[in-house]
């Protein structure tokens, strides 16, 4: 049996149209002290809009950057969007939502 390890997840709504975001793919990189990127976990939203765990197998305290792919969500003005992340604790979840809309992007940490 598999222990339950700590995950980042994510949601992405289109508010324009009500429903979610389905096929939006993400990318979780963890970032080192050169500020390079080094992959953490990438997966793409399933029909509710979802990603369950972008964490792969596990998080480590320190900064992180989740980048959302827009390009597939009909041709609009946001192309992508990345966003820093810092983990203070690695052993609990962490949800971020994405909200979009056609000229505005809005993200929380989520519960």
């Amino acid at each position: 049996m598999s222990e339950r390890h700590p995950t980042i997840s994510t949601h992405v709504l289109d508010t324009g149209s009500g429903l979610p975001a389905t096929g939006v793919t993400a990318r979780l990189a963890r970032l080192v002290d050169d500020g390079a990127e080094v992959e953490a976990g990438a997966g793409m939203t399933d029909l509710d809009g979802r990603i369950r765990d972008l964490s792969g197998t596990g998080l480590a305290v320190g900064d992180y950057r989740l980048h959302f792919d827009l390009t597939g969500q009909g041709g609009g003005f946001f192309r992508a969007i990345s966003l820093d992340l810092r983990i203070d604790d690695a052993e609990r979840d962490y949800h971020v939502p994405l909200l979009l809309a056609p000229f505005g992007l809005t993200t929380y940490r989520g519960s």
